[in-house]
């Protein structure tokens, strides 16, 4: 097998291998030639080829998302390395594991002219886990006869063989983005047979604390104490609670649990609706709602509702359940519980006893009411945003994947009781639009899984160079809500949305269509413009598995936001 003849090259390939980092996203350059040669030349890696760095990233952070495993990210130096920022800013607030390998110029060559060079030096130190910046190679140590110039690079290769451990490990232990940068002299394409290094290994160490009864029995005490106690639940993976703890959450007459889409918590007496629960509430109700104890554990919530509510109807006590942060987002946090929730239930629910309270049981039965209402509701609008949702949330197919993006498509989401057979999964790190699709594609190639991606319209057009991809499976389907805007602004109070400025510089409204990019990039086209249109494309959507396919639905531009409006007022 061949090996770049770079040592430090061959040091980082074999360290990702000791780690089982096997996947890698590689961007085209020269300066990092040296890392293209050493991935792609070893059978145990899997390695991509994605031109644009920024779709190259979330493209990685897809595949990190399905895996839980860290997926290295390769480029050149210079400007390819910033555009890796959106997706490592996304990676490190959703708790996602990406190793970023950067090619650099040697220190004594930066900022004296030459092209294609930056400071990359901690470039990403404010959302990063651990940045490593490595020294340079001139030539192997096995060349060099002058002992003390021998020595001297020996010392080198040590210190670059425990910073990439470090930034492997800190990326496994902590679940997040690292980034090694490193330096290359000229020539950079010269190859070996053998490998001439053999690095230090260090293991990665687990991060959970263990708890003991003495913690937790005050707890418990507080717990058993309270009638209203509430479990709101923010971004999981699936299966992060065993079934026998979520039966035993369901069946606590005195604890709601709140859930979002993207919480992948499914229990009949969960609440997984949140505005639809509380965006129509007078003072009174929230007073009724308001819980002496909060629990909180996953990652970000959508619903800007729960979070106005709590923060102004505050519970006396709010403990957080995380290994890694404690974000206080309802400015009462009082405990964080730096393990995994499946570890804090088994070792608390022992000690917990379920109280007698009607608490859930009256808002059972406000939620039997409102969804009732909700279909009544749908059943009576003309074509727009809500109704698309209505259908295409409705129509994905059992036990198959649902990524969304941002901005109004995952909160349109959240309005709808989605089929519990699905896996949902979304941005919500920095809740971004950009990258949604490269994310949506690399998580579908990891899982192999059939995979919907709901999006809309400008987050698409922005990530189009997503579809410049050759490993798109062919059971892909994105639907594109498109209503010729950023509908979402119209929505927002205190806007004056009637004027030219607004349409330009809010709204950006436009008159784009997918149709030539779905040519120009292979994928199957369909279109809707009415609901029953919708209705026999979105059929034909899924009987397409020659190829990835998209179905882009039109709606108009000036209701959906009056829609949406009244639909709180209806549910009341």
């Amino acid at each position: 097998m061949k090996h770049s003849k770079i040592p430090v090259a061959q040091s980082i390939v074999s360290l990702c291998l000791s780690k089982e980092i096997t996947q890698v996203v590689i961007s085209p350059g020269s300066r990092n030639a040296p890392l293209t040669i050493e991935f792609t030349k070893n059978a145990a890696i899997k390695a991509y080829s994605i031109v644009d760095e920024r779709c190259a990233a979330f493209f990685g952070l897809g595949i990190a998302q399905q895996t839980r495993k860290p997926v290295a990210l390769v480029c050149t130096s210079g400007s390819a390395l910033l555009n890796y920022y959106p997706a490592i800013a996304e990676a490190f607030y959703s708790d996602i594991p990406l190793v970023v390998i950067s090619a650099d110029r040697p220190v004594e060559r930066i900022d004296i002219g030459d092209g294609q060079t930056i400071r990359q030096k901690n470039v990403f130190e404010n959302h990063i886990m651990y940045s490593a910046n490595l020294y340079s190679e001139i030539v192997p140590v096995e060349t060099i006869t002058d002992i003390h110039l021998k020595q001297k690079i020996v010392e080198s290769r040590r210190h670059n063989e425990q910073e990439i451990n470090k930034a492997l490990n800190m990326a496994i232990e902590h679940s997040g983005p690292v980034h090694i940068n490193v330096p290359f002299y000229e020539p950079l394409y010269e190859m070996v047979d053998e490998q001439t290094v053999t690095p230090i290994q260090v293991a990665p160490r687990p991060t959970e604390q263990e708890i003991t009864d003495t913690v937790l029995q005050p707890y418990a005490d507080i717990w058993n104490s309270a009638s209203r106690k509430m479990i709101l639940v923010g971004v999981n993976p699936p299966h992060v609670l065993d079934q026998e703890i979520i039966n035993w959450l369901g069946k606590d007459a005195s604890l709601i649990v709140f859930t979002e889409t993207t919480s992948n918590i499914e229990h009949p007496d969960f609440f997984t609706r949140i505005d639809n629960m509380i965006g129509s509430l007078d003072d009174d109700g929230f007073k009724q709602l308001q819980p002496d104890i909060l629990l909180t554990f996953g990652g970000m919530v959508i619903s800007k509702k729960i979070k106005a509510f709590l923060r102004n109807y505050q519970p006396k006590h709010h403990w957080h359940i995380d290994v890694k942060k404690a974000y206080d987002t309802y400015f009462c946090l009082n405990k964080h519980f730096e393990i995994t929730p499946t570890t804090f239930f088994k070792s608390i629910i022992p000690k917990l006893q379920q109280n007698v309270s009607t608490y859930k049981e009256d808002w059972l039965s406000i939620r039997s009411k409102r969804d009732m209402l909700h279909t009544t509701y749908i059943t009576q609008m003309s074509w727009c945003d809500f109704k698309a949702f209505d259908h295409v949330l409705s129509s994905i197919p059992n036990n198959s994947i649902l990524q969304i993006g941002n901005s109004s498509a995952v909160r349109y989401a959240q309005l709808f009781d989605i089929n519990k057979t699905l896996k949902v999964y979304c941005n919500r790190g920095t809740s971004g639009i950009d990258g949604s699709t490269s994310t949506a594609i690399g998580a579908a190639v990891a899982t192999k899984q059939p995979t919907t991606f709901i999006t809309g319209d400008l987050s698409f057009f922005y990530d189009s160079n997503a579809l410049w991809n050759d490993y798109i499976p062919k059971n892909f389907k994105i639907i594109v809500i498109n209503n010729s805007g950023g509908g979402i602004f119209r929505i927002l109070p205190n806007r004056d949305k009637n004027t030219d400025d607004f349409d330009t510089f809010f709204e950006t409204t436009h008159q784009l269509t997918a149709k030539e990019l779905c040519a120009m990039y292979g994928f199957n086209y369909l279109t809707a413009t009415n609901e029953e249109e919708c209705v026999f494309a979105k059929d034909q959507l899924y009987a397409l598995n020659d190829k990835p396919s998209l179905l882009e639905i039109f709606t108009p531009r000036k209701i959906n936001d009056e829609v949406l409006l009244n639909y709180f007022k209806h549910i009341k």
